[in-house]
């Protein structure tokens, strides 16, 4: 099982900031912290013009500099780093700077090039398979069966944030058709959904992740706090422990019933 904390752009580029989310969300049980890459100059025209979105494209964008001193925040924490990406100008500048994993968001399904060139630069691939029909899913896993790299899909509803009764968990049952890991992509609040995709076969758990839900930002606004996944992380191994196959038999932790329960009434009672 992985857990990975989407930091994202919270940190807003303040680099205490992320250092601070880096070492709260390692602490907190997340397995990856993982960021998000983007050139503000290759960013088109959108609302995000008029709702203050831009300025923090802008302030949250990160350079070389800063993504090497995220990475080495995160080896010190006990966390691996991981990077989204949102084209082919971005996935190849943090592959020359040696990035081995991507993370491919779910507006980017449709996006071909990015995911023929992922799949034969990167060895780990995790591709977010939300906001997408069933034709667009299977013909982005067709591209990437034919790179090299591994990758695993995630399920996600990509609304921000996402009612429980939207989950749509049973939608991992159709990924896992596809012969590779699946996970969740979680936009829920909830620290219980991920731990019930668990029993649909989630490998996988991605959330978003703040130390400050006041901080700017709608992320921020609907991103578990630390305790909050805390509890989602332990929710998480109370049901990888629940589903281990147990056999079909008896357990040994049942033999005191079976040698001492059975049989304390009259012969007569039984059939």
């Amino acid at each position: 099982m992985k857990v990975i904390a989407e930091i994202g752009w919270n940190h807003m580029g303040d680099p205490v900031l992320a250092e601070e989310m880096i070492s709260a969300a390692c602490e907190s049980g997340a397995d990856i912290s993982k960021f998000q890459y983007w050139d503000p100059s290759l960013l088109k025209s959108g609302d995000w013009d008029n709702d203050g979105r831009r300025e923090i494209y802008n302030k949250a964008a990160l350079d070389i500099e800063k993504i090497n001193r995220l990475e080495e925040l995160c080896e010190n924490s006990g966390c691996e780093f991981l990077l989204s990406v949102f084209g082919t100008k971005g996935a190849e500048l943090i592959s020359r700077q040696g990035q081995e994993k991507v993370k491919i968001p779910s507006h980017e399904t449709t996006n071909l090039k990015l995911l023929e060139l992922a799949s034969n630069t990167f060895s780990y691939i995790y591709f977010s398979a939300g906001a997408s029909t069933t034709y667009e899913v299977e013909k982005a896993v067709s591209v990437l069966k034919n790179g090299n790299a591994e990758f695993s899909l995630l399920h996600c509803v990509s609304s921000y944030p996402v009612k429980d009764e939207f989950a749509n968990l049973g939608r991992l049952d159709w990924l896992r058709k596809f012969g590779v890991p699946v996970g969740l992509s979680d936009h829920t609040q909830s620290t219980l959904v991920p731990a019930i995709s668990v029993g649909f076969g989630a490998e996988i758990i991605e959330k978003h992740f703040t130390i400050d839900k006041n901080l700017p930002g709608r992320d921020n606004k609907f991103a578990l706090n630390p305790d909050e996944f805390k509890l989602m992380t332990e929710n998480i191994k109370v049901a990888v422990g629940s589903i281990i196959d147990r056999g079909l038999d008896f357990q040994e932790i049942e033999n005191d019933t079976v040698n001492h329960y059975r049989g304390r009434w009259e012969p007569d009672d039984y059939a």
